[in-house]
């Protein structure tokens, strides 16, 4: 989503989180109002009507014609429409967050859930324990993962080696990489499971 977009989704939302403006937009979607039936209808003041009509004009969410002495208003749903076609995608929706860390999370569980422990030959990161909270016991399982080569064919033996140097309930990570599709299993032989 470019800058641009960004703000009109902005000014979108600012303009739409005040009940009085949408209920204008609801009253404007069924017919077209002058500033004193808006102002009758919703009980307000003609200013504080002008003021959310203006609002929603810089948006052009509604058009103003003359009739008379009167400025006659009225939903412009094409605008509506092309908002939605343009900004209110699941791609540009899930732009927003392009200038966002999406792996903070999980380095942040990464670091509460592993400690680094002094071997006689290396510092090894090792597992505190095994996250009860799924979301969160994905994160260490996908660490875990990683531990293994893709391509490589490991014997339970081996996998189980590997676990242990991380935590003695080798038994339950495995069966949870298995589960959790991160490694796959046939007659004893296991390997990591590499997306697509």
């Amino acid at each position: 989503m470019n800058r641009e977009q960004f703000q009109t989704l902005l000014q979108f939302f600012k303009a739409l989180a005040d009940e009085s403006r949408l209920k204008i937009l609801g009253i404007l979607a069924n017919q077209e109002c002058s500033v004193e039936e808006l102002a009758a209808l919703m009980q307000l003041k003609e200013p504080t009507v002008s003021h959310h009509l203006a609002k929603l004009r810089e948006l052009n969410l509604v058009t103003m014609r003359p009739e008379g002495n009167s400025r006659i208003y009225q939903l412009d749903s094409e605008v509506l429409q092309r908002i939605s076609k343009e900004i209110f995608t699941t791609e540009q929706l899930a732009s927003v967050i392009e200038d966002v860390d999406t792996e903070a999370w999980e380095s942040k569980v990464l670091k509460n859930y592993l400690e680094i422990e002094q071997t006689s030959t290396a510092m090894v990161q090792r597992l505190k324990e095994i996250p009860a909270s799924r979301k969160k016991r994905l994160v260490i399982l996908k660490w875990l993962a990683n531990k293994f080569e893709s391509g490589v064919n490991y014997s339970e033996h081996d996998v189980n080696d590997i676990l242990k140097t991380y935590h003695p309930d080798y038994a339950t990570l495995r069966r949870e990489l298995i589960g959790y599709h991160l490694m796959q299993r046939d007659n004893g032989v296991y390997w990591r499971v590499t997306e697509a």
